[in-house]
């Protein structure tokens, strides 16, 4: 059964060759200028990054018309931006997938390179502390989870002048609690809630107040939401459309959740299908509140908004990937490092700057984001990142440079490993005292990953191994050394 949600609501030719010079002039040296903060609010745009939590490609009807559950106002989006096919998470899983964000470094070389509560150190310096260096107010709502409480990685630490919401991974997993965190003022403190607050509420307002308290200056804002990650819960108003008059699911057959034994997070579910329907709904129709506020606030011609996830979908407390084709036609979901794993829907938006109704099929993944919005207000990006600025993409226009290839790693019970060069994929698998396995696919030819041409191309192989090997650094943190997978 498919199920739409609902709709959310006279030229003077001396003086023009005379500007015609000047503009001449500028072109040729502005190669040889150095770049300097730029100081109109006109020339300074507003950033605004949203970050979904364990959405897959196929979440969404932009990427995929069949998904059970439509999503008309990323849809519109998409529709007056630029979809990117080819956008790559930093991880497969949560932590290392925001640590590549924030700092430009990919798996094979950043400090945090698997789920795990590692906070970052002193010497990490991040995506938000480059946009305060150049003059922005930076506000982050949801899901930080890089430092917590008296450690170096704490968001105000970390170059936040307002957060609300979650310093770590697994309080994130409760929609119901009874406290978030909240930095005020260069403090980071508690923030009391009623039980009976869905924290989610909690997170999009303090966001959509920070767009207002500071539409008179230049902004970031980084929208870390936990949608539509387990738990798998939702307010009745928000369920009430994916149930009949009787209270059943119309996303039938559900399978109900029951809560396993402590040190299981997620509470009981009856109803998973319709939970996460109305958890992917209400995300978008989130969405389209930020954006109708932006024009509401005539922001919208100076503000790129970005929509994307951290990784792919999972399959935890209930949540049913095969059921909503959450991968669409990628093979894996979360903890793989299959394309379904990694490969996560990217929709860029700014008008009259962003190509409207445009599809992309450039590859380019989240850590290109710090040296991108670097190069977008004219502030250094740190040398020896791995991300390089997709500026010109995002403008409809090819990129100076691209990389030579792309890379993942984790480690939970296997050690899996991934590159990504021009059209070939080489994937390795290691289990600790058993042979490596080793996965080749021509994604060209082969977007599901179904063929193993590993023994068909031994000379590409060999390449990829050799560029597999040269990727990764050793870990600086024990907790990320993977070493004995060698043996």
């Amino acid at each position: 059964m498919k199920f739409k949600s609902p709709d959310r609501n006279q030229v003077n030719p001396v003086k023009w060759g005379q500007r015609l010079l000047f503009f001449v002039g500028l072109l040729v040296l502005a190669p040889y200028a150095k770049a300097q903060p730029l100081n109109s609010k006109e020339s300074r745009p507003n950033i605004i990054y949203i970050l979904a939590d364990d959405l897959g490609y196929g979440n969404l009807t932009c990427y995929n018309p069949s998904s059970r559950v439509s999503t008309p106002n990323l849809d519109k989006m998409a529709q007056e931006g630029t979809r990117f096919n080819r956008f790559y998470a930093g991880s497969t899983v949560c932590a290392p997938s925001r640590c590549a964000l924030m700092t430009g470094l990919h798996t094979g070389h950043n400090y945090i390179r698997g789920n795990g509560e590692v906070d970052l150190r002193e010497k990490d310096s991040t995506l938000a502390q480059y946009m305060k260096q150049a003059g922005y107010t930076t506000g982050m709502f949801g899901k930080w989870g890089l430092g917590k409480e008296n450690t170096a990685g704490a968001p105000q630490l970390k170059g936040w002048d307002e957060f609300v919401g979650y310093l770590d991974h697994r309080h994130a997993h409760n929609y119901y609690t009874d406290h978030l965190w909240q930095v005020r003022r260069g403090n980071l403190s508690r923030l009391p809630l009623d039980t009976t607050v869905y924290t989610h509420d909690v997170i999009l307002n303090n966001a959509l107040s920070f767009i207002e308290a500071n539409q008179k200056r230049p902004f970031f804002l980084y929208l870390p939401v936990t949608l539509v990650h387990a738990e798998l819960t939702a307010p009745p108003s928000d369920l009430k459309p994916f149930l009949t008059a009787d209270g059943k699911s119309r996303l039938a057959p559900e399978t109900p959740y029951f809560q396993k034994p402590a040190p299981n997070l997620y509470k009981s579910q009856p109803l998973p299908h319709a939970a996460f329907a109305a958890m992917l709904n209400r995300l978008d129709s989130d969405v389209g509140r930020l954006l109708a506020l932006l024009k509401k606030l005539n922001l919208d011609q100076n503000t790129l908004v970005i929509f994307t996830s951290d990784n792919g979908p999972h399959n935890e407390a209930g949540a049913d990937p095969e059921f909503f084709d959450s991968n669409g036609p990628l093979r894996g979901i979360k903890r793989d490092l299959y394309e379904g794993g990694i490969r996560v829907p990217m929709i860029a938006r700014w008008p009259g700057r962003i190509p409207a109704n445009r599809v992309d099929n450039s590859v380019w993944a989240n850590w290109d984001m710090l040296p991108t919005f670097c190069r977008l207000i004219n502030v250094t990006s740190p040398a020896g990142i791995d991300g390089l600025s997709m500026l010109p993409l995002l403008l409809g226009k090819q990129p100076a440079s691209k990389h030579p290839y792309l890379y993942w790693q984790l480690g939970e019970g296997i050690f899996k490993q991934a590159i990504l060069k021009e059209d070939w994929k080489l994937i390795r698998l290691k289990a600790p005292g058993k042979p490596e396995v080793l996965e080749l696919y021509n994604l060209k030819t082969d977007e599901a990953e179904k063929n193993n041409l590993a023994t068909q191309n031994p000379a590409k192989l060999a390449e990829l191994q050799r560029d597999l090997k040269s990727a990764v650094t050793p870990a600086e943190h024990p907790f990320f050394d993977y070493s004995s997978f060698e043996r």
